[in-house]
Order: C-alpha cells, then sequence, then structure tokens
C-alpha cells in the first residue's frame, strides 16, 4: 500500500510539472479581408508570430486573408457565435448604428492626429469597443490603412475654401455621413457604385470622386484622374477585433499580450499609413498627376466644415447625444 502512494505521488508530481509544457496550444482562426500581399495581411501575420512568441507557443493564429472566412458581415456574425475568433476587417455596422460613428468626415485629418484618436485607451476606441462588447466581440486596436481625398478629372476651384463651389460634380460613398461631408466642402454630390466609378469619370458623368484612399484612387483611378488632393477628410480603417467566447479562453496574462500587441500593430499601421499615402502620391506625379499636400493646420477650415454637419449625422441614424459626445471629443 505505502508503495502503492509513492506511485501515485509521483504520478501526480509528474503531471503537474509536465502538464503545462505539454498542453496542446490554443489555436485561433484571424479573419482578414484583404489580398494576401496586403499590407494588412502582412501585419496580420506578423501579429500572429509575435502572439505565439510572446505566449511561449500557448496561443498559434491562423491567418486566413482576401474573405476566406466570409465578408466581414458574416465575420462579426461568426465572432459573435465563435465560429471565427479573430479578425481585422472594416467594422460592420449592421448589428448597432452608433458604430457609423467611425465614418464621420473631419474628425482626423492627419497621421499625429491619428496616432492620438486611434491609440487603445483613447476615447473612440473605447466608445468603440463598448459598444461591440456588447454584440460579443472586442475591439483590440485598428488598422489605418491610409487617408481619403479628392481625386478629380480637372481643377477644383478653391479646395481649401468650404465656402466656395467647388465646380465638379462629385462621386460620394452611398451614406449619409459622406453626402454631407461632401455638401460643407462644397462639392456637389452623386451617389455612383463603387464599379462603375472609372467609366462615370472617363465618360463625364461625374468629374470628381470622394472615398478613395490613396493607394485606392492610383490602383484604381490612376488612369483617369489628373488631380489629387490630399484632404484627408477620412480614413481607410480597419479593426483587430476577437470574440467574446474566444476572448475568454484567453489567460490575464495572455490576454494583456493581444492588447498590447494589438496597440503596437495600431501605432505601426498608421506609420505605414503615412508611407504608404507618400508612396502612391509620388507615383501620381510620376504618371502626371498633380498632387496636392496639405498640412493639418491648412485643412482646418474644412475640418470644421465638416464637424458642423456631426448633428445631422446623429439625426440620420447614429444619435444626436452620441454625436454630441463624439463633437465634445474629437471635433476639436
Amino acid at each position: 500500500m505505502k508503495r502503492f502512494m509513492t506511485l501515485l505521488s509521483a504520478a501526480f508530481i509528474f503531471a503537474y510539472t509536465v502538464s503545462p509544457a505539454t498542453a496542446a496550444p490554443l489555436l485561433l482562426r484571424f479573419a482578414g479581408q484583404s489580398p494576401p500581399d496586403h499590407m494588412a495581411t502582412k501585419t496580420m501575420n506578423e501579429m500572429a508570430k509575435e502572439i505565439n512568441s510572446l505566449t511561449k507557443g500557448r496561443v498559434q493564429i491562423k491567418v486566413y486573408p482576401a474573405n476566406q472566412l466570409g465578408n466581414y458581415s458574416l465575420v462579426m456574425e461568426e465572432m459573435m457565435r465563435g465560429t471565427v475568433d479573430m479578425a481585422c476587417m472594416s467594422v460592420a455596422t449592421d448589428f448597432d448604428p452608433r458604430l457609423e460613428i467611425l465614418y464621420t468626415n473631419g474628425f482626423v485629418t492627419g497621421y499625429d492626429s491619428a496616432k492620438k484618436v486611434f491609440t487603445p485607451g483613447a476615447w473612440l476606441p473605447t466608445k468603440l469597443d463598448s459598444f461591440t462588447s456588447q454584440l460579443g466581440v472586442h475591439i483590440l486596436g485598428s488598422y489605418i490603412e491610409g487617408f481619403i481625398g479628392i481625386g478629380s478629372v480637372k481643377p477644383v476651384k478653391d479646395p481649401l475654401n468650404p465656402k466656395v463651389d467647388k465646380g465638379v460634380l462629385t462621386r460620394v460613398p452611398n451614406m449619409v455621413v459622406y453626402q454631407l461631408g461632401a455638401k460643407a466642402m462644397g462639392y456637389r454630390p452623386i451617389t455612383i457604385p463603387y464599379s462603375d466609378v472609372y467609366q462615370s469619370m472617363q465618360t463625364g458623368v461625374c468629374d470628381a470622386v470622394d472615398g478613395y484612399p490613396t493607394a485606392a484612387a492610383y490602383t484604381i483611378l490612376g488612369d483617369v484622374i489628373k488631380n489629387w488632393y490630399a484632404t484627408n477628410y477620412s480614413m481607410e480603417y480597419l479593426a483587430f477585433m476577437i470574440g467574446d467566447k474566444s476572448w475568454k479562453k484567453l489567460s490575464a496574462a495572455d490576454q494583456k499580450v493581444f492588447r498590447d500587441v494589438a496597440k503596437k500593430y495600431t501605432l505601426k499601421s498608421i506609420d505605414n499609413a503615412k508611407a504608404e499615402d507618400e508612396k502612391y502620391m509620388k507615383l501620381m506625379e510620376k504618371k502626371g498627376i498633380k498632387v496636392h499636400r496639405y498640412s493639418e493646420k491648412q485643412l482646418e477650415p474644412i475640418k470644421k466644415a465638416c464637424v458642423a454637419t456631426w448633428e445631422e449625422v446623429g439625426k440620420a441614424g447614429t444619435g444626436v447625444e452620441l454625436m454630441k459626445e463624439f463633437k465634445k471629443n474629437l471635433g476639436k
């Protein structure tokens, strides 16, 4: 009996010392919407590798780019269910209209202000996370792909003065925030499907385009636009997200690893966006497109004009009280 108890004790000691080292790693699926060679996908792969290293192999992440696990709305739903663990995607506003504050024009006009606004713990990411957490999804950080400007076939009149009619019929996304923002900046908006923009500009249906980040404007519209105005009134935004069911599988220490990595790559994405925007503006110039660059101070009149539309944006669906809070924190 004594020998049996000695063997049993030894077995418990062996199990205690071996189990943590031999426990199977937690496997998570990380969904993305960007192509495999896109900077966002490269960022996802870097994050997966770093998290694996910092958790000493306790967490392994497999990246699925190019909507392999579904588009951003489906992936958001699957994260709620726990069938997809993580995502670096656009935030689906289908589940809560308050999330549309992300697309409000004018609250960020440069890379330095973007770092202040989007660093985890700041007002906006905290507010967004409070909304998505109610749905069962946590926002850990942000991926800023680049700033959005105005591309045009013909010169725009006095682009920094919102009180001047710009003299161009301008395609805008079919969203109230963009329509109001364009009008406030002096443009005459017209809604045209994304896939029809090139032909519409080529045939004169519209003279300018709103809603394209710099890289997309060059790669998609580079053969038709003649001018690029880096007005930075909006940005191409993705979020680093994780479903609550997956989040609860992590230890407190590993949750901290995820938050620290997300913060690091939020800031890194803004630096990358600055470099990418400049890269594509130089390519535009090389192609013969006239590029107009502005400082944040020069863009202040445009920002103020956009801020003046926020109450109406709130009435259109995001909520008047939310937009008042938004203005208090980001309308300066």
